[in-house]
């Protein structure tokens, strides 16, 4: 029945884990944040215990009811000279797409079983989604760290909803990134220091959105690959890719004005454009200056 609403709701896969410390997590997420992988994301250090234990953000919990959202888009930018935006922001906001979404699953947990315990996680709190979603069932994480599903790719968003009903849990699945090592050869910063290593604070993601600094740190001078916010390259070259198939979330669908934008557009871009293109984005979290900088960065 949960599994079907899922669907119904626009999530194309749902799986269920028990609720309990990720033991196998913390020594990998203590020796991360030990080798200052997470840079300048100091929240990344915040809320340790949390983290590895979903039990103290929701009391009584028994389940973690993980959910995957597509975002692939049925177009990209048509200049190919223009700085690139990730494929996840070319729509709405995905937290408040899938913020209304959880709402509305809650409650109808809510009026089907009764009154449960319960919490929906997108992004905002200190949850493992990755570890999760790979626990319940939902895919491995491969070499660049993304989720990645066999039928599906990665192009897509993780939730959870974290609940006191207890559910069977999901058999976890077998990896299979197998001898690739393509999105290791192609990161153009070398973030990915090892198969399933992310140093974050060399990642464009992190670099063009999480970094506040006014300026970029030089070394990454000619390496950003023309990305302005977040990068897609690891998910591009991804093999398990081929099989990603565009949403059909329609608050995802992109402004048409966003994908015609040239790279004199972006380059001679004006606060108030940027208001009106971004208004409800995740493009807003990098702000009207950083979009500037990030751009101005590439140039040199």
């Amino acid at each position: 029945m949960i599994k079907s609403k899922a669907n119904e709701l626009g999530f194309f896969y749902c799986g269920f884990s028990k609720a309990d410390f990720l033991e196998e997590e913390a020594p990998r997420l203590e020796s991360w944040l030990k080798q200052n992988f997470q840079g300048k994301m100091s929240y990344m250090e915040n809320h340790f215990d949390k983290r590895l234990d979903p039990r103290l953000l929701v009391e009584g919990a028994n389940t973690v009811v993980s959910l995957l959202l597509n975002y692939f888009p049925y177009e990209i930018q048509k200049d190919a000279d223009a700085p690139k935006i990730s494929k996840y922001a070319y729509g709405e906001d995905y937290h408040l797409v899938i913020k209304d979404k959880l709402k509305e699953f809650i409650q109808f947990l809510q009026d089907e079983i009764g009154e449960i315990n319960g919490r929906a996680f997108v992004d905002s709190a200190p949850v493992m989604d990755k570890v999760w979603a790979k626990k319940s069932g939902l895919g491995w994480v491969g070499k660049n760290s993304n989720l990645i599903h066999p039928k599906e790719g990665s192009f897509f968003f993780i939730a959870e909803i974290i609940i006191d009903l207890q559910i069977e849990s999901d058999e976890p699945m077998k990896d299979y990134c197998g001898t690739c090592t393509r999105c290791i050869d192609a990161c153009p910063t070398e973030a990915i220091v090892q198969p399933y290593l992310v140093d974050g604070s060399k990642c464009i993601s992190y670099l063009t959105i999480e970094l506040k600094d006014e300026i970029l740190p030089k070394e990454f001078v000619g390496k950003m690959d023309n990305w302005m916010f977040g990068c897609d390259v690891c998910q591009d070259v991804c093999p398990w890719n081929r099989f990603a198939q565009a949403t059909t979330e329609d608050r995802f669908q992109p402004a048409f004005s966003l994908l015609d934008l040239t790279k004199s557009d972006w380059e001679n871009l004006e606060k108030e454009t940027f208001q009106n293109l971004f208004m409800n984005s995740a493009v807003k979290r990098t702000k009207f200056s950083g979009l500037k900088r990030n751009i101005q960065f590439l140039g040199k």
